[in-house]
């Protein structure tokens, strides 16, 4: 009998002492406490976050709680430091706080959304959440709707672009170009010439890029490679320019005098030289003048279709003069205009009286002196 009760007895202070240790057990997982203000922080990409978290003993005995973290995602840096140091394990007296720090840093390169935060201190547990609030990247775009153009030699080509920054941080980039030799490359991002432009996160913006040819540059297709870097991300973009040729237009007259001489209401007729002497076909030139009031200028003919490189084309020109010119000079400027070149020359042209005039003058003077003998004789007699 004195066995079976003390086996019951042993029995209820092993069941006790069960209890006892399992009641510690909870305890001690309540023993331990994390808080920070702000578990869940909204911030864009590029940027930092930092908490400051308070870790309480609230039991009766010093606590050893080794420090770590989990969730943080593997392109991301964070640093966990107790005061100057890092830690992975502090010990906290009984009733004591103890403070960390944590620092997380978000990159640029990194998808919009949440992202769950575990920070331990022995079996208590901090639940964060940081939400990346836009989508970033390192990538810079640099596009343009057209990347070829075509003109002539003497052309300024305008390319329409557009810089975008993708990061997650405003960007300086500068603007450069790997012309050929003698090439212009002028970057414009506001209308104004500039060497560097700055860009919000995830903003982009219109740019005119000038592009001029070098004098006397060959016809041919020529890569004009334009770039947009900063220390992190950069962007290239490759131009291409066509020059159809050289523009280049000579006139003159057949035997290389600039003057003539034509009575009031006469005509004068030149013989017009127009060579082509640049390197690409001139079309659609057409000649026209400015000339004295009242006078008349005539091209035969008055437009020609097409005069290839290093070739020529005569042109007639009738210079009328106006019956009511006076004696005395006159300039007569005749232009032959392309659509990419002008030739002009200038004609001086005296104007003669007519002989009529002059032999009417003689005329009038033989009457008068006839007059003055008649007189002379009728009068004189009396």
């Amino acid at each position: 009998m004195f066995t079976r009760k003390l086996g019951y007895r042993l029995l209820l202070s092993s069941m006790m002492g069960i209890i006892t240790i399992s009641g510690q057990t909870l305890n001690a997982a309540e023993d331990v406490q994390l808080y920070t203000t702000n578990t869940k922080i909204s911030i864009p990409p590029g940027e930092s976050v930092d908490y400051s978290i308070d870790v309480k003993n609230k039991s009766q005995v010093t606590q050893n709680c080794r420090i770590s973290i989990s969730g943080v995602p593997g392109t991301w840096n964070y640093i966990l430091k107790s005061g100057a140091y890092n830690i992975q394990e502090i010990s906290i007296l009984p009733g004591e706080t103890k403070k960390l720090t944590l620092k997380l840093e978000i990159p640029l390169k990194v998808n919009k959304g949440n992202y769950p935060i575990k920070v331990y201190a022995g079996s208590a547990t901090l639940h964060l959440v940081v939400n990346v609030s836009q989508q970033g990247s390192y990538k810079t775009e640099f596009t343009t709707d057209q990347a070829n153009m075509e003109g002539h030699s003497k052309s300024t080509f305008t390319f329409k672009t557009n810089l975008k920054n993708r990061t997650g941080e405003k960007q300086l980039y500068s603007l450069r170009s790997k012309a050929p030799r003698g090439w212009q490359v002028n970057f414009k991002p506001n209308y104004q010439q500039a060497t560097s432009v700055e860009i919000e996160p995830n903003s982009a913006k219109d740019m005119n890029i000038d592009i001029v040819p070098p004098e006397n540059v060959a016809a041919g297709t020529y890569k004009i490679p334009v770039s947009a870097n900063t220390n992190l991300t950069s962007a290239e973009l490759e131009l291409e320019v066509v020059v159809t040729g050289t523009y280049e237009m000579e006139m003159k007259t057949m035997n290389d005098l600039l003057s003539a001489k034509v009575t009031a209401g006469g005509q004068k007729q030149l013989d017009l030289v127009i060579r082509n002497t640049g390197s690409a076909d001139l079309t659609d030139v057409k000649l026209n003048s400015t000339k004295p009031s009242g006078w008349d200028v005539t091209f035969e003919p008055a437009a020609i279709d097409k005069i290839e490189p290093g070739q020529y084309t005569t042109v007639k020109a009738t210079i009328q003069a106006s019956k009511n010119a006076i004696a005395g000079d006159y300039v007569t400027n005749i232009s032959a205009k392309a659509p990419e070149v002008t030739s002009s020359l200038a004609f001086r042209i005296s104007v003669k009286t007519p002989l009529i005039w002059g032999w009417i003058g003689i005329l009038i003077i033989i009457v008068a002196f006839g007059s003055i003998i008649y007189l002379f004789r009728k009068f004189g007699r009396r």
